[in-house]
């Protein structure tokens, strides 16, 4: 599941954003060896939290009914889950980076959810919307500040 969320990213991040432009599009740890190692404008989204959404998670089983219209077979209800990633842009010179932090901002504000289009695989089956929200503040245990101190790198 979190690779096709992963794809799907991608997918949107290169349909709005790269394009033609000579961007990566990375999902690595933004530790400070991986950073020394970039030579091209690039955007990293580093998953760094999972949690799973009690609050919205539902127990029990949902009947799938077959084209006959009888109960072919049941399965769970799907379990829902918060995914953080901390998004940044690396160049050469600050100035881009914000041009590319201002693109993909806009492109996440403009998205309110993942477009069904990118989705595949399970979360595609799921036939439910993945929200977005972007610049929303950390859980209260943890501060992005820890974030950067356990990836060995420097706020950016």
């Amino acid at each position: 599941m979190l690779h096709e969320l992963d794809n799907a990213l991608r997918g949107l991040l290169d349909r709005e954003i790269v394009g033609d432009a000579d961007v990566e599009i990375e999902f690595d740890a933004p530790t400070k060896d991986w950073a020394t190692r970039r030579n091209r404008p690039t955007i990293d989204v580093y998953l760094y939290d999972i949690r799973q959404e009690v609050t919205r998670s539902q127990f029990g089983q949902v009947s799938v009914r077959g084209d006959d219209g009888n109960v072919a077979h049941r399965r769970p209800l799907p379990k829902f889950f918060r995914l953080a990633y901390l998004v940044t842009a690396w160049t050469q010179r600050p100035e881009d980076e914000h041009r590319l932090l201002s693109a993909l901002m806009a492109t996440f504000l403009r998205n309110e959810t993942v477009p069904p289009e990118l989705l595949n695989g399970s979360l595609a089956d799921l036939g439910i919307s993945i929200p977005m929200a972007v610049a929303l503040p950390t859980p209260q245990d943890r501060s992005l500040s820890d974030v950067w101190t356990a990836l060995g790198g420097e706020l950016k």
